[in-house]
């Protein structure tokens, strides 16, 4: 999955740098916020794919939805790049992640906890290409990626003016 990930930190450091204003959180430190914010994203996502739900014979729900919920996660994603200074890769060769989405999505959710404990920047891009990697096992392309995180940017500055 090749993005524009400048285009995207740009966005999101934008972003970022208005709710801080706005919430008046000068220089806190964001990190616990924004991985328990990137952990419950991670579950709603999983939740719109119901991938995991056996008990169930309901189907996912529709692509726009679960794409929808996949940017959140790249909106906090990238969030956290910026708070700790890490730029984003997108990985050029083969990567060691499932084919499951279940396994895929607890294996995320392994990689989160480990960058929470250790906050290298090694772990921080397995936390994205796995991500990454979970967008493409959704069927999601590059372009469609860019084009929902862009639309939900726009969102996200509504919702600020309309005190969200």
């Amino acid at each position: 999955m090749k993005m524009n990930i400048g285009k995207l930190m740009e966005m999101q450091a934008a972003l970022d740098e208005h709710i801080q204003s706005k919430h008046e959180l000068g220089s806190e430190d964001l990190v616990e916020r924004k991985i328990l914010a990137l952990l419950v994203e991670l579950g709603e996502l999983a939740n719109e794919t119901r991938c995991f739900k056996f008990w169930s014979l309901k189907g996912p729900s529709d692509k726009e939805t679960i794409l929808a919920e996949y940017v959140d996660g790249i909106h906090f994603i990238l969030s956290l790049g910026i708070e700790r200074g890490f730029v984003p890769k997108v990985p050029s060769g083969p990567t060691m992640h499932q084919e499951d989405l279940t396994v895929q999505f607890t294996a995320i959710y392994g990689y989160i906890s480990e960058f929470r404990t250790q906050l290298t920047e090694s772990s921080f891009q397995r936390v994205f290409a796995a991500y990454l990697h979970l967008g493409e096992l959704l069927g999601f392309s590059a372009m469609d990626v860019e084009k929902a995180y862009v639309s939900k940017n726009e969102v996200n500055y509504e919702r600020q003016k309309q005190g969200y």
